[in-house]
C-alpha cells in the first residue's frame, strides 16, 4: 500500500446547499455529507414535513448537517439565500419547477449571479409531467412496481436520492452545471428486472424458479436463492431426502438452515418470525 496516498474524503472543500424536503433531497444530502462535503440546509419556517412522519430517520439523515431556516418568500430570505449561494459549489432542489421559479430559483438566474454553481434539480418526473403532484407511491405504480399492497420500502425516493448524489459528482468534475434527476426515473430504472420480465410472478426470480423462492420454515421464514449450477447443487446435497426445498425449510427451525447454509455454501438466510 503506498504510504503517501491520499486517505482524505472525496468531497472535503465542497459547500452544498440544500433547499430539499422530505426524504430524496435529504438522503442525498447525507450521503455527500459522508463523502466529506460540508452541508447546509435551508428549511422554511415550517420545517420539513419529514420531521411529521419519521422523526428519527429524519434526525439520523441530518447528522453532521447544519439546518437553518430562512423564509425564501421574504426579501430577507432571498438576500441570504444569495449569500450562501456566492460561497456554494452545489445546490440540491426538489420542489416542482413552478415552485421555484416563483422563489426567483431558475436556470437562467443561477448561471449569470452563480456561474461556478452546480444545481442538482430533484423533480418528480421529467417534463412535461415535471410539475405534476406525485409521490414515490404514484411513481412505483407508475413504473408496475405496485401489485395489491403498500410498497415494502420507498424505492423511487431512496433510487432519486443515489441518482441525485451521481448527478453532484458529475457536476463535481465539470465544475458547474445543472442536472435534473427524477424520481419516477428512478422508480423505472429499479423496476428494469420486472420490466423485462424476470421478476414477473412464474418468471424465474418470481417464483418459477424452485430454487429461487420465499419459504416457511418451523419458526419463521427462508429466503432461498440458489439459482447458479452450483448453488443448485449444493441445495440438492442440503435437501436429501426431502421431497423439496419447501419441506426441507418446513422442517427445519431458522437456526438449523443458517448453519447449514454456511456449512454448504449456499444463499440462504432464515429468520424467526
Amino acid at each position: 500500500m503506498n504510504a503517501d496516498a491520499d486517505t482524505s474524503p472525496l468531497l472535503a472543500g465542497l459547500r452544498v446547499v440544500s433547499l430539499a424536503l422530505n426524504l430524496p433531497g435529504p438522503a442525498a444530502l447525507r450521503r455527500l455529507r459522508e463523502l466529506g462535503a460540508a452541508c447546509l440546509k435551508l428549511e422554511p419556517p415550517s420545517g420539513d414535513p419529514m420531521l411529521s412522519y419519521g422523526a428519527g430517520f429524519f434526525a439520523w439523515l441530518h447528522e453532521g448537517i447544519r439546518i437553518e431556516t430562512v423564509d425564501l418568500k421574504s426579501t430577507a430570505g432571498q438576500t441570504r439565500l444569495h449569500a450562501v449561494l456566492a460561497n456554494a459549489d452545489l445546490l440540491i432542489t426538489s420542489s416542482r419547477p413552478a415552485a421555484l421559479s416563483r422563489l426567483n430559483i431558475h436556470a437562467e438566474r443561477l448561471e449569470r449571479d452563480f456561474p461556478r454553481l452546480g444545481w442538482v434539480e430533484i423533480v418528480g418526473d421529467h417534463a412535461p409531467h415535471d410539475n405534476e403532484a406525485g409521490h414515490d407511491l404514484t411513481y412505483q405504480a407508475q413504473a408496475g412496481l405496485i401489485r395489491d399492497q403498500l410498497p415494502t420500502t420507498l424505492l423511487a425516493d431512496m433510487g432519486g436520492a443515489l441518482l441525485a448524489v451521481q448527478a453532484a459528482l458529475e457536476l463535481v468534475i465539470r465544475r458547474g452545471g445543472h442536472r435534473r434527476v427524477a424520481l419516477a426515473e428512478a422508480a423505472r430504472y429499479l423496476g428494469l428486472p420486472q420490466t423485462w420480465g424476470l421478476t414477473t410472478p412464474g418468471a424465474v426470480l418470481g417464483g418459477g424458479h424452485p430454487g429461487y423462492q420465499v419459504l416457511r420454515c418451523r419458526d419463521g421464514w427462508v429466503a432461498l436463492a440458489a439459482l447458479e449450477p452450483h448453488f443448485q447443487a449444493a441445495l440438492a446435497q442440503a435437501v436429501q431426502a426431502h421431497p423439496s426445498a419447501a419441506d426441507w425449510c418446513a422442517a427445519c427451525d431458522a437456526a438449523t438452515l443458517n448453519q447449514t447454509a454456511q456449512r454448504l455454501d449456499l444463499p440462504l438466510l432464515a429468520w424467526v418470525a
